[in-house]
């Protein structure tokens, strides 16, 4: 039983992980269009998961020629072989500078995980660093949109109830550690 006086955990908080050992109801793939599987984060889940992923990801409708997953939107699966009962899979933007609506587009990317999770009942989600690998988003200005992102639509929903930043790289934990510090 819990301890009515204990204080209580903050929803969102950073841990540093492989995100594809975390025990939480879903894990988010930085994931690419196709959502079949490709390099970082989503080579990694792709392997951990097993084939049965490839072949649930094969099963969602292509919205365009080579696109199951728009950039900014999000599609859920079963975990299949890892610890986490779902994977979130969305696509985040390519970084170009700034000036071509990364920011919003990044944001998007975790409104739409969250919704998800809200619509399938899901406690707790494990978000990576979205579009911070080869699509080459710099660190911190993602870590500033996901954090900001993920605060204002935690104060508006009850579900999910807690919400971790996994951070392979501890300097991108940092990096987040200092932002909800402030």
């Amino acid at each position: 039983m819990t301890d009515p006086a204990a204080p209580a955990l903050p929803r969102l908080q950073v841990v540093v992980a492989d995100i594809t050992g975390l025990a939480v109801d879903a894990i988010v793939n930085a994931a690419n269009p196709t959502l079949l599987g490709g390099g970082g984060v989503d080579g990694a889940i792709h392997r951990a998961a097993g084939p049965g992923l490839l072949a649930e990801c094969r099963t969602i409708p292509e919205v365009r020629p080579g696109v199951r997953c728009p950039t900014g939107q999000a599609r859920i699966t079963g975990g299949h072989e890892l610890p986490a009962r779902h994977v979130i899979h969305t696509v985040g933007p390519v970084w170009h500078g700034g000036g071509h609506g990364e920011a919003e587009l990044l944001a998007r990317c975790y409104r739409a995980c969250l919704q998800l999770a809200a619509d399938h009942g899901l406690a707790s989600v494990a978000f990576p660093a979205i579009s911070c690998g080869v699509y080459g988003y710099p660190p911190g200005a993602a870590a500033a949109v996901a954090v900001a992102t993920l605060q204002a639509q935690l104060a508006t929903r009850s579900l999910p109830r807690e919400v971790l930043l996994c951070c392979f790289d501890p300097t991108i934990a940092a990096r987040y550690d200092a932002i909800l510090a402030t």
